[in-house]
């Protein structure tokens, strides 16, 4: 039995023992079997399991990137001894966020163009700006930027969809993070190919490249939208997705424009458009979704598609509110997303869970739609479930890979706490963060980065959007 197994097996029967009261096997072993890399602690542990599971005095225990066991401090300390720790008090304990869509070099666009429709923010000033300066140290930069700023705010792992995949996948191995990151598809030139099938072709070798190269980054397809990509194309990339084995990322119905497009050019809406091509033959996640019809939600949750709600970026780009509400209650996988920082304008997830609860509960005028807790779950187990990733992050079970952090509860809006959950939804932000662990490397510590040089790339983001904004400032004379 390696020691994998072994701690598999003593976490699941602590987690037997804290739960249901039942007996633990004689595993013959020797108990210093039980040293870990790792013991995380925690006033209370958020586990976001399907018995939504929360422990008071609580630790998780994890060596070699694995979850080993969650449960009280005491029974964890007395199973496991451990080379490192991270001290619980003031803390809780939960999974990381799952950011579900994202377009993160974006963070050098941010407040480029700001206040306007999608079709005209889009066409007008984001299309030129990204064909006129991004390249891959452009890219490099922002998505930096954009990793400081996730793991900054408890954010573990993301969805992306940008250009130059290959840097992207080259920054997020050496930040620590997860994420699935899309090689874009576009029908149009842009700043790494020119065009749909010049992409497609690109975007294979990437995903080509890294598919199997690390457990923490998974390629996958990005094609824009259906109002940039004609339907050939779309099929085109469903076909490579299929052949490649690997899921696929779009906007779906995302804006009244979009919706008005499908039914000119092909007399149906995005969602029945991809349908009949039998676009949802690949797991697709797509993100925003705000103008499903009755009939077109039991085609999301039939064909298992993630759908990833993006409130933030929704309101301040007048897309209209999701109706999250019924997705879910149509047993659509939910998950949620920051946007890019040009549309958003920051990558704040715990900011999109205030949002999303809220504007159901406006749009419904029903305070009791999307509780707290089931925010709290979109954010996490949900969101993991939403991209495909449910097996192995968005939650603390023995057997899953250690992607969790720790949230102070020491400010003063956190003072009294009645209820943990509440408080993770409605109080807490990104400056509460104190810890951040992927795969069981610590890449936050006392709200200290630990794998990203953040002067350097404040120093290099700085410097180039300095060139970028005079370049506009011309431009605009």
């Amino acid at each position: 039995m390696n020691k994998i197994t072994l701690g598999l097996t003593l976490g699941l029967t602590l987690a037997c023992l804290t739960l249901s009261g039942c007996s633990a096997p004689d595993n013959g072993e020797d108990s210093a079997e039980g040293n870990v890399d790792l013991i995380v602690y925690g006033d209370t542990v958020v586990t976001m399991d399907s018995a939504m599971n929360i422990f008071e005095n609580g630790a998780v225990a994890i060596d070699e990137g694995v979850i080993l066991a969650v449960g009280s401090a005491a029974d964890i300390d007395a199973a496991y001894r451990a080379n490192d720790t991270l001290s619980g008090d003031g803390r809780v304990v939960m999974p990381g966020l799952v950011n579900g869509h994202s377009h993160a070099a974006m963070t050098l666009l941010r407040g480029v163009a700001d206040d306007l429709a999608l079709m005209t923010w889009l066409q007008n000033y984001i299309f030129p700006a990204e064909v006129r300066f991004v390249d891959p140290e452009f890219v490099r930069i922002g998505t930096e930027l954009a990793c400081w700023e996730m793991i900054r705010g408890g954010t573990t792992t993301f969805v992306d969809m940008y250009y130059y995949p290959d840097t992207i996948a080259e920054v997020v191995e050496s930040c620590g993070m997860r994420a699935m990151i899309s090689a874009t598809v576009i029908g149009q030139r842009s700043p790494d190919a020119e065009g749909a099938d010049d992409s497609l072709i690109k975007g294979s070798g990437f995903i080509e490249r890294w598919k199997d190269r690390h457990p923490r980054i998974r390629p996958i397809f990005g094609p824009h939208a259906n109002y940039t990509l004609d339907a050939e194309q779309l099929r085109a990339t469903r076909d490579t997705a299929l052949a490649l084995g690997v899921p696929i990322s779009i906007h779906l119905s995302e804006s009244p424009f979009e919706l008005q497009y499908s039914k000119d050019n092909y007399g149906k809406t995005s969602i029945e458009m991809l349908d009949e091509l039998g676009f949802f033959d690949v797991p697709v996640i797509a993100a925003h979704v705000v103008w499903p019809t009755e009939t077109e939600i039991p085609i999301l949750a039939e064909r298992k598609v993630g759908v990833i709600h993006n409130p933030t970026s929704n309101m301040k780009i007048a897309s209209g509110i999701s109706p999250v509400t019924a997705m879910l209650d149509a047993g659509v996988r939910m998950g949620l997303g920051t946007d890019g920082a040009a549309s958003n304008n920051d990558l704040d997830m715990w900011e999109e869970m205030r949002l999303a609860a809220f504007l159901q509960k406006v749009d419904r005028m029903d305070p009791e739609v999307l509780p707290a807790t089931t925010v709290l779950r979109m954010a996490t187990s949900g969101g993991a479930e939403a991209i495909g990733l449910g097996d192995i992050t968005g939650s603390l079970e023995p057997g899953k890979r250690a992607d969790l952090i720790q949230v102070l509860f020491e400010d003063v809006h956190h003072v009294p706490t009645y209820d943990v959950v509440s408080h993770l939804v409605y109080v807490s932000d990104e400056q509460d963060v104190d810890a951040v662990i992927v795969d069981g490397q610590i890449l936050m510590r006392d709200q200290t980065l630990l794998t990203i040089d953040t002067e350097r790339v404040r120093s290099e983001a700085n410097a180039l959007a300095r060139s970028i904004g005079i370049e506009l400032e011309e431009r605009n004379r």
